[in-house]
């Protein structure tokens, strides 16, 4: 088919849910990707830090084909070999208790905030089932992480909203202190506010938010949706902030392409949610944890440090570019404020010179992938300069 074919059969059968692009992607290599046109594109976005092996890497191929041809499914009721070394993998890795497996970041965070108020529920009983999140956060589009999310723009359309959650000002501690009451039972943050334009929470402010919690027996959850996996140059963001949260959710690179969600927790939070309680069809599909398992399996101290070197080398290319106002970020999650052009206006040119990037808000946002070279880098860089400085 040709660009216009997939066109119109995409709009006649699917949701106008999203604004697309004029390009329809086949295939992909490395970060290269090429559309039904045979155009290529350097990928600066990996499905919005979805693919973080790249296109078409060969150990995860194999991986998820070899699952394939022994056990694509089977009810989460029986016991299944890879979908246990995968948990298993997972919590030595990351270095947390448990795991619910799901299908997204934001089941991840549904999981999370209904452990925390069993939690509560178990130890204090009703009442005390109110969750604290930031201004500007993104959490998930289900109405409970829509209603997590601190971002009006979100809160219209699909009243009536959840109750039991309040918002507080990233970075300023006096006002997060405020929002704090006997009904709270835990705080969710993001350590790089990704989709607000990509901000990262400072560390004091972090590391007093987690101390409070800890004196009011509130459960700490980070959001690692889009900051894990190696995406900020640790295998997840709050080692970059020296605060380990109670509860983390994970999702996006962690299966490598697909469907993927997981809520980690330290004990005793990692007992809360009991049979019955909580539950998925698909969350933990073997094929799905093949794919993991070879992710984690490539996320090693070299892997890390190349992440490193890489955003300091995007960094140091874009340095002298008159037109960016800031570049902020950790790792290969990199946000970009512009002085005089919007965010959108650069990825439409970006697209029809060759790059695929993302915007944030006001700001351009790279989430390319973890494997890519230094020779696509530097093709995108010269095509984003090219945008920049017209």
């Amino acid at each position: 088919m040709n660009f216009e074919q997939v066109k119109n059969k995409a709009d006649n059968a699917l949701m106008p849910t999203y604004a697309h692009f004029s390009v329809a992607l086949e295939k992909g290599k490395g970060a290269t990707l090429t559309d039904v046109e045979g155009k290529e594109y350097i990928d600066f976005t990996s499905g919005i830090g979805v693919n973080s092996l790249g296109y078409a890497d060969e150990g995860w191929i194999n991986a998820i084909t070899e699952q394939a041809k022994k056990l694509a499914h089977t009810s989460n009721l029986y016991y299944n070999p890879t979908v246990a070394e995968f948990a298993q993998t997972l919590c030595e890795k990351s270095g947390f208790d448990k795991a619910f497996l799901c299908n997204s970041g934001a089941e991840a965070n549904e999981c999370a905030f209904k452990l925390a108020r069993k939690y509560s529920f178990d130890k204090y009983g009703e009442g005390r089932n109110e969750i604290i999140s930031l201004v500007n956060s993104f959490h998930g589009r289900t109405m409970a992480t829509i209603t997590a999310t601190g971002q009006e723009e979100f809160h219209k359309y699909f009243f009536p909203f959840n109750d039991g959650f309040k918002y507080a000002k990233a970075n300023d501690f006096e006002a997060f202190k405020a929002a704090i009451s006997e009904k709270t039972c835990a705080v969710i943050m993001e350590p790089i506010q990704g989709e607000a334009g990509v901000f990262p929470i400072e560390k004091d402010f972090a590391k007093a938010v987690a101390e409070l919690c800890r004196e009011k027996d509130i459960v700490l959850i980070f959001d690692e949706v889009q900051t894990g996996v190696a995406r900020t140059g640790k295998l997840y963001a709050w080692e970059n902030l020296g605060v380990k949260p109670d509860v983390l959710t994970s999702a996006k690179g962690l299966g490598g392409g697909l469907p993927i969600g997981a809520c980690l927790a330290m004990n005793p939070f990692g007992e809360v949610l009991t049979s019955s309680t909580h539950g998925t069809t698909f969350g933990g599909n073997p094929i799905v944890c093949a794919g993991g398992l070879e992710v984690l399996s490539r996320i090693d101290e070299n892997m890390l440090e190349e992440v490193n070197k890489k955003a300091e080398y995007i960094k140091e290319k874009l340095s002298d570019v008159e037109e960016i106002a800031e570049i902020r970020g950790m790792g290969l999650m990199i946000g970009l404020s512009l002085k005089n052009k919007t965010a959108k206006e650069v990825a439409a040119k970006c697209l029809e010179k060759g790059l695929m990037i993302l915007t944030a808000h006001l700001a351009v946002r790279m989430l390319p992938p973890l494997v890519i070279s230094y020779e696509e880098i530097d093709i995108g860089i010269a095509i984003l300069k090219s945008v920049l400085d017209e």
